[in-house]
């Protein structure tokens, strides 16, 4: 298997591949960067860096903008909502979701944590975590382990390749061991409000037949070298964080502790609509957020904007996301 960095973010030859498959299309005689400007797309959404001697790589599959709908924020108003985003710098009465999945890059042995949207119409503005893995050198077949850390489509839906077939064939698939407890429950399904009766049939549709690649992991337990999971419940039953270790270095995976930070590392008891439990995520919120201040932890968020990675402080009675400073080397 290459190693990430033979292919870098260079825009050279080798890289024509990956630029082909943006569009469908050979591409004869056109450079990747001709190829990009033609289609309007980005350059790749990667970003490596170190976690002692571990190599992890941001890898982004997209990012999707919606009007701001009431209720976004259960508890907190439109006017709220919208001033928070004007605090950011973004426009009102509109929300953009990144989305961010995480390859662990261990001794040659490669992890994906969580798997983003899944493959989507060539107009879409998500489902771009497999072409920007072909930009990485990382071919499906690659990935040894992959890590689910809560059952959100957002999260699974990439474990499905577009013919049904299973995105990374040869991946162990670790799941936490509450969320499968509670989303495959019949009696769950049964008593769920109908907005959620569609997330409990697409688990279904995604877990189907693949029992076998299947392992159920707990918390506070090393799942992978190095990686350590942690109880992160409230957004659903099984939500799981994560602790990657190498020689002195740490780095925190808080997977959905917030969604968007620009309006819940500010207001961290404010409840996205996607908590199924908001009282619960919001006291995880701040018991995650005091730990990472008091340790000054570097942390990754799934969906922080990319390429994802920096530090949290204390901010009043809330807390203030803080860049990590973009490094053009390992």
């Amino acid at each position: 298997m290459p190693r990430l960095s033979r292919r870098g973010l260079m825009l050279g030859a080798g890289a024509l591949p990956a630029a082909a498959a943006l569009t469908g299309t050979a591409l004869v005689g056109a450079t990747p960067a001709e190829a990009l400007t033609a289609t309007g797309q980005q350059v790749p959404g990667l970003y490596r860096y170190k976690v002692g001697a571990i190599e992890v790589t941001a890898v982004n599959d997209g990012v999707r903008s919606f009007p701001l709908a009431d209720g976004f924020v259960r508890n907190a108003s439109r006017d709220q909502v919208n001033a928070a985003l004007e605090a950011a710098f973004q426009p009102k009465d509109q929300i953009s979701i990144q989305f961010n999945p995480l390859l662990i890059n261990n001794g040659g042995k490669l992890t994906l944590i969580d798997t983003g949207n899944g493959p989507q119409p060539g107009t879409s503005t998500v489902g771009k975590l497999g072409t920007n893995l072909a930009w990485a050198g990382v071919k499906p077949a690659d990935v040894n382990t992959v890590v689910i850390s809560h059952f959100h489509g957002d999260h699974i839906n990439g474990l499905r390749a577009e013919d049904g077939g299973l995105a990374f064939p040869n991946a162990e698939i670790l799941v936490p061991e509450a969320e499968w407890a509670f989303w495959m429950d019949e009696g769950e399904m049964s008593r769920a409000p109908e907005g959620l009766k569609a997330n409990f049939e697409n688990v279904r549709r995604v877990f189907k037949d693949i029992d076998s690649k299947v392992t159920r992991y707990g918390w506070d337990k090393e799942i992978a070298p190095g990686l350590t999971s942690v109880d992160a419940s409230g957004h659903t039953p099984g939500h799981t964080a994560f602790v990657l270790a190498s020689g002195n270095g740490k780095l925190f995976i808080q997977s959905d502790v917030t969604n968007t930070p620009i309006l819940f590392a500010p207001n961290p008891d404010w409840q996205v609509q996607f908590d199924m439990d908001g009282d619960k995520a919001a006291q995880t919120r701040r018991r995650i957020y005091d730990m990472l201040a008091a340790e000054r932890l570097q942390l990754t968020g799934y969906h922080y904007p990319f390429p994802a990675t920096g530090f949290i402080r204390k901010d009043g009675n809330g807390y203030a996301a803080v860049p990590a400073i973009w490094s053009p080397v390992l």
